[in-house]
């Protein structure tokens, strides 16, 4: 048996180093060629790093967290002899390798010749359970600790089912069922890392130096409403449905050419403010992952429908993981949306470079005052905030009123006004 050392690589454009988000292995376990070993994180995209060799893990390098610089040790192998000699490393060591966060105590057996399923794995008491946010949550909304819950995925990942079958079946020791009233105790803690920590660090600092000046106005969005209805009950079948928020987007085309303040991004490192002649709308969407912010560049080059077929295609892509850096990045303006979540009012925080964001709220029926007689009309409150550096409060409010002449008479969408 001889030793292969497997570093991380250079993985392009200009990266230096990367956050180790989660481990597939542990040490003593068998693994085969592109099995997947660590999932590592540069900037807003995370890389799933495979094995070069077959082989049984020896020792891992770095925890969950850890920034690791390229070329810098990231496991040790237990491999055949040939495997050893025909391999190279990656990348050169670093001068001062890191010492190993875990190593087998003692030479790994000489492997079989095929890998066996794992099998399922309880967490232990003082360790943090391997599982994704999403099944986080999902344990977290049904009151089960993720410790007592046995782990069938890799490396003894935790994964939904596994929380489903825990509920379903017996209770485990030591979490014994209890009635609605009982004490509970304990507390979970959970280290930010990856995309979470970067989101943190990215809210953090946008409201440490942006000084958010917040407004909100109620829209009348009941002809909207009857125009959105009417278009996608007539709808082709290649069309997308609409919602509220293409109409939004063609709102933004028509009035920033008139506030190019708004449509802009601060380097307040510099002191530059870079007004945009195109408009690049973020859209702010939930994942499992946390919060992403892919965007639809050109905005004003799309109709309605283009416009609806964009936010789908952005929104799933920011979803699924498929979306490449450059659709994550690049906005001049932002829109952010709870849906039916939307509640009375938001105080959506601005996406740093940008100055300004807007929040459609949720969209109810309720009795207004019109013409001296009240009227069941739907309508909006619309959130937003922008940078008081670079934005006065009087231009905020003639912005979000020129918005609102728009979507209440939403006719004027289709006037060419530029």
């Amino acid at each position: 048996m001889g030793t292969y050392i497997f570093r991380l690589s250079d993985i392009g454009e200009g990266v230096a180093e990367a956050e180790i988000v989660a481990w597939h292995v542990k040490v003593g376990d068998r693994v085969e060629e592109d099995q997947v070993l660590v999932d590592m994180m540069t900037d807003k995209a995370t890389v799933e790093m495979t094995s070069p060799v077959s082989g049984v893990v020896q020792a891992l390098y770095g925890e969950v967290g850890t920034f690791v610089p390229v070329g810098s040790n990231l496991l040790e192998f237990a491999v055949a002899d040939g495997a050893a000699t025909a391999a190279a490393a990656p990348a050169a060591a670093p001068a001062q390798a890191p010492a190993p966060v875990e190593r087998a105590r003692a030479r790994a057996p000489e492997a079989a010749p095929a890998r066996r399923a794992p099998a399922a794995k309880m967490s232990q008491p003082d360790s943090l359970p391997l599982a994704s946010p999403a099944t986080r949550r999902f344990a977290q909304e049904r009151g089960i600790n993720l410790r007592f819950v046995p782990g069938t995925g890799p490396a003894g990942r935790i994964t939904r089912e596994d929380v489903e079958a825990f509920a379903a079946g017996p209770a485990s020791a030591g979490q014994a069922r209890s009635p609605l009233r009982a004490k509970r105790t304990g507390v979970t803690e959970t280290k930010l890392v990856g995309l979470r920590r970067a989101i943190a660090e990215r809210m953090q600092e946008a409201k440490r130096r942006i000084p958010h000046f917040g407004y909100v106005e109620e829209f009348d969005m009941t002809e909207l409403e009857s125009l959105r209805r009417a278009l996608n009950a007539s709808k082709a079948t290649d069309q997308p449905r609409l919602t509220l928020l293409p109409f939004f987007m063609r709102a933004l085309v028509q009035t920033l050419p008139d506030f190019p303040n708004v449509n802009a991004r601060f380097d307040d490192d510099a002191g530059v403010v870079s007004a945009s002649a195109g408009v690049h709308i973020g859209i702010a969407t939930q994942t499992d992952r946390g919060l992403m912010v892919p965007v639809i560049r050109h905005a004003e080059t799309l109709s309605l429908w283009e416009s609806a077929r964009e936010l789908i295609r952005v929104t799933q892509a920011a979803r699924d993981g498929s979306a490449p850096r450059d659709l994550l990045s690049g906005s001049t303006i932002t829109l952010t949306s709870l849906g039916a979540l939307g509640g009375i009012s938001t105080t959506p925080v601005i996406n740093r470079p940008e100055v300004a964001i807007i929040g459609p709220n949720k969209l109810v029926e309720r009795p207004v005052v019109v013409a001296g007689q009240i009227v069941i009309r739907a309508m909006m409150n619309v959130s937003s905030a922008f940078d008081h550096r670079i934005v006065d409060g009087h231009d905020a409010a003639r912005f979000i009123q020129a918005l609102k002449r728009l979507l209440e008479s939403p006719a004027l969408l289709f006037v060419e006004s530029h």
